[in-house]
């Protein structure tokens, strides 16, 4: 438990302020634990021919001194802590629960003020439309940040768990301004403000995932994170639907508030540092303080030392380069966009559906989603179904491809298609309201296939730059997210509901041979590309 306490921003803010007295290393504790590292025998070894500590396996000392600081692979009785994908599972558990909490806490925020929107056209005197700019800039909002918090997760001196706090801390404090918004400008900037900061669950979580599981799991831990982020928006008009007419819009705003609060108590007690090369940047510095030598760096800063701020510029913009310069990932996010924009433009049909001809009330409106919710869970133990029957096995066989975790992808591109179809010629007053709440549920179905394995695809494809990949894909679905609901209520109000659906899913349909190409022709595409594994 101690050593797991280190890495988290309580043990590090408890060594500060006591001086490193509280939550010591064990090579602070006993000094001499280095010298069974360091080889004594080459004092005059230059930084350029050894750049890292090595030792003389054959003198019964630790294999991994072999590449001590260079390498993450092998369990250190004496640093435990150094390799993620060798901690208990219990511990590696508990930090995917709390992200998976996060993606929900975060996702939620978007969908739970739609309920509110009439009441924030009464309040500020605004269209339809401006109302829907609440929803459209927190989407974009995290798109836009996921292309920053990436990049800088994947950077050593960094890591990735002060950048889920610290941001986290300010997406609270922010929503100060957006709930005490004194008028319709003044929220819609804060909304953007509070996405952008929200954005690191949504890009880096993945990028977690990898950190701490081989790729025999990786795709039952994305799935369940993926999942969990479905899960907001499902349930973010259930929660808005009652406070919105109880206790007013701006309710919406400090019910997901205070739930991240309880997310951000829980990551500075419990989530520690996933990123294997800063903890070894960090390893490196106290071997340094307790040696005196120099020349003992990370891999990571060897890789750095002839860094300039050109190449620093290029690691940041990293995200960009990756999402517009690599082929598979450019037509996978433009995909994973486009049918994300469709599925927003299709939500807006639900409270005309439910709200005008079945007159449900704003409360009832939302328990509608708890339909795509059943449909969510059954999608997601089936899919974990097929990872554990089919894909382990063609894992384990030797001759894996990362094509072969699209074929859920098939079901997905057929399932959206029926969706609309289903629900828009469902709706109407003749036919019971349970017909169009089927309906929607397989969109459930089209999410849960597609993306988990879409983002699982990436993962594989991409390992080492697993962060950035997502936040791309995060910037697409947030773009076309973003923009098409902004013109969903005039597209139904001229079509109506049945033809409006209609023109969704055949647009809809003329996606369905996508995964095809990639599944047969994936593993050309990727041939492109100088970065895929």
């Amino acid at each position: 438990m101690a050593w797991h306490l280190q890495g988290t921003i309580f043990g590090q803010a408890m060594r500060l302020v006591s001086g490193n007295k509280f939550f010591r290393y064990p090579d602070e504790i006993d000094p001499s634990l280095w010298k069974k590292a360091i080889q004594s025998d080459t004092p005059d070894e230059t930084p350029e021919q050894s750049g890292v500590v090595a030792a003389d396996s054959e003198k019964g000392m630790d294999r991994e001194a072999q590449t001590i600081l260079v390498l993450v692979t092998l369990t250190d009785p004496i640093f435990p802590s150094q390799n993620p994908q060798n901690w208990p599972m219990s511990l590696r558990h508990t930090i995917i629960a709390q992200m998976c909490l996060l993606n929900f806490s975060v996702y939620i925020a978007s969908s739970m003020y739609t309920p509110g929107e009439a009441d924030f056209m009464k309040n500020f005197n605004v269209s339809e439309v401006v109302a829907t700019l609440g929803l459209s800039l927190f989407t974009f909002g995290y798109g836009c940040g996921a292309m920053l918090w990436a990049p800088l997760s994947e950077m050593p001196k960094l890591g990735r768990s002060g950048i889920y706090f610290w941001t986290l801390l300010f997406f609270i404090i922010f929503q100060l301004a957006v709930g005490f918004a004194p008028n319709a400008p003044v929220f819609f900037v804060f909304r953007w403000v509070t996405g952008f900061l929200g954005s690191p669950c949504l890009s880096n979580g993945g990028g977690t995932v990898n950190d701490m599981y081989t790729p025999l799991m990786v795709p039952y831990l994305t799935c369940i994170w993926s999942s969990a982020g479905v899960c907001g928006p499902v349930f973010g008009p259930i929660i808005g639907g009652y406070v919105a007419p109880a206790m007013e819009w701006r309710w919406t705003i400090w019910v997901f508030t205070w739930l991240n609060c309880l997310v951000l108590i829980l990551l500075f007690f419990l989530s520690p540092e996933t990123s294997a090369a800063n903890i070894l940047y960090n390893r490196a510095k106290r071997l340094r303080k307790a040696t005196g030598d120099s020349r003992l760096k990370s891999q990571s800063e060897l890789d750095a030392e002839h860094h300039t701020t050109k190449d620093t510029w290029i690691l940041l913009s990293r995200a960009f380069i990756l999402t517009f310069t690599e082929p598979i990932i450019f037509l996978m996010n433009l995909y994973a966009g486009l049918l994300y924009g469709l599925l927003f433009l299709w939500f807006e049909s639900l409270p005309i559906v439910f709200g005008g001809i079945y007159g449900f009330s704003i409360g009832s409106q939302g328990l509608v989603f708890l339909g795509i919710f059943i449909f969510a869970v059954f999608s997601m133990f089936s899919y974990l179904l097929w990872i554990k029957v089919k894909l382990v096995k063609k894992i384990t066989s030797g001759n894996f491809k990362p094509e072969m975790v699209l074929p859920p992808m098939f079901v997905g591109s057929f399932a959206l298609p029926i969706c609309m179809f289903w629900f828009g010629w469902s709706s109407r007053s003749s036919i019971h309201w349970i017909m169009p709440v089927i309906g929607s549920g397989f969109f459930s179905i089209g999410v849960v296939t597609l993306f988990n394995s879409l983002f699982t695809y990436l993962g594989l494809t991409f390992t080492a730059y697993a962060g950035s990949v997502f936040a791309g894909a995060t910037l697409f679905r947030a773009c076309f997210g973003a923009s098409f609901p902004l013109f969903a209520r005039a597209l139904f109000n001229k079509l109506g509901i049945a033809p409006g659906n209609s023109l969704l899913g055949g647009l809809a349909i003329l996606f369905i041979p996508v995964p095809y190409l990639f599944y047969f022709y994936g593993e050309r595409i990727r041939g492109w590309s100088k970065r895929a594994s």
